[in-house]
């Protein structure tokens, strides 16, 4: 790839910054245009009143994500394994006590970044020029201009480039974004065909001063048929000394107030952990359908519909217009390894561009 080329990355998730970092080692000039006023898309690590990382997106990998892995590996983190030992519960009826279970340690475990997953994001927007991550900047049009691309952006500014990478989901490039010329009619179909991963979740996340379940012998896993709380997990950090919970809500639980889903939340514990439950000392949630998560309602009928589809693998516009991101990949659409093989993909067919 010729290095005097200019790509700009639209999104800021993990996708986009660690395509941007991969090309700026390669001092390829890019730019990252973030819709939001934060970087990390669907990552998202909040601090709560005592300091716990306190996670509202993705949060969960495994050693099966090797690309994930490594770049963790690259970026000196640390990860830890996702505590469960002792008593898990599973709640099918509220009329029922929940069935214990447990999980054996020898089992593959799911692991967490030290920090947070945040962490991952906050390092390798550290490792880009500080003048290339630009945030609040809806990208509305991008038109072919001769060879290169005009980007419009929601100020009316332009941004001229050679390339331009497509690393939000695609629902959302389609419905947001004007292209011209019209991309091609199957592309345009497939566009909000393709589900959003976490679209619609709702995270929770609790922080307190003590892990009074695991002093009780519990792993602080729970999955639920019944109650608000559809699935949890203990959130205490890789120090042992910040301590909380971190799970989902069942999706009726967006009809209520931040207010009224923190109540309920704690109801739910309270009959299954007991009433040391009731005194948190941060409650924080997250309902994924803002406007840089979905455009618009999607009514996909099974999970992962159309993602990785081989219409996102090709380029557009004289092969100057790419599609990355999670839901691109044809492997792990969805979880933060598909987030970075996406990026690594596209750096292969830069790269072979050029040969």
């Amino acid at each position: 790839m010729d290095s005097n080329e200019k790509i700009i990355i639209i999104g800021g998730g993990l996708s986009g910054l660690t395509l941007a970092y991969k090309l700026s080692q390669q001092n390829i000039k890019i730019t990252v245009l973030e819709a939001s006023s934060r970087i990390g898309g669907r990552i998202q690590t909040v601090k709560g009143n005592l300091g716990t990382p306190m996670e509202l997106g993705a949060t969960w990998f495994s050693e099966m994500h090797l690309n994930l892995n490594s770049l963790i590996e690259e970026l000196g983190l640390k990860k830890y394994p996702q505590f469960s030992k002792g008593k898990s519960l599973f709640q099918t009826k509220s009329f029922e006590p929940p069935q214990e279970f447990f999980v054996p340690e020898s089992e593959n475990p799911s692991y967490r970044i030290v920090g947070g997953t945040q962490m991952l994001i906050e390092t390798l927007s550290k490792k880009l020029p500080s003048e290339s991550l630009r945030l609040n900047s809806k990208v509305t049009s991008i038109t072919e201009v001769g060879n290169q691309l005009s980007i419009e952006i929601a100020n009316k500014e332009n941004q001229i480039a050679d390339k331009v990478i497509l690393c939000l989901p695609p629902e959302l490039a389609g419905s947001l974004i004007k292209f011209r010329p019209n991309l091609p009619a199957d592309v345009s179909k497939i566009l909000p065909e393709v589900q959003t991963w976490m679209a619609g979740s709702i995270k929770f996340s609790l922080e307190y001063e003590e892990p009074f379940w695991r002093n009780a012998g519990y792993s602080g896993m729970l999955y639920s048929h019944c109650g608000i709380v559809a699935e949890m997990y203990d959130h205490t950090n890789f120090e042992q000394n910040k301590f909380g919970f971190t799970g989902f809500l069942n999706f009726g639980a967006k009809s209520y107030s931040p207010e009224e889903r923190e109540k309920l939340v704690l109801q739910h514990l309270e009959e299954l952990l007991g009433k040391k439950t009731l005194t948190p000392i941060s409650y924080k949630d997250k309902i994924w359908t803002d406007e840089f998560v979905s455009g618009a309602k999607q009514l996909v009928p099974r999970p992962h519909q159309n993602n990785g589809h081989p219409l996102l693998q090709q380029s557009y516009l004289n092969k100057k217009l790419y599609f990355s991101g999670t839901e691109t990949a044809v492997e792990f659409a969805g979880y933060m390894e598909g987030a970075v093989i996406s990026a690594f993909n596209i750096l292969a067919k830069l790269d072979f561009q050029d040969r």
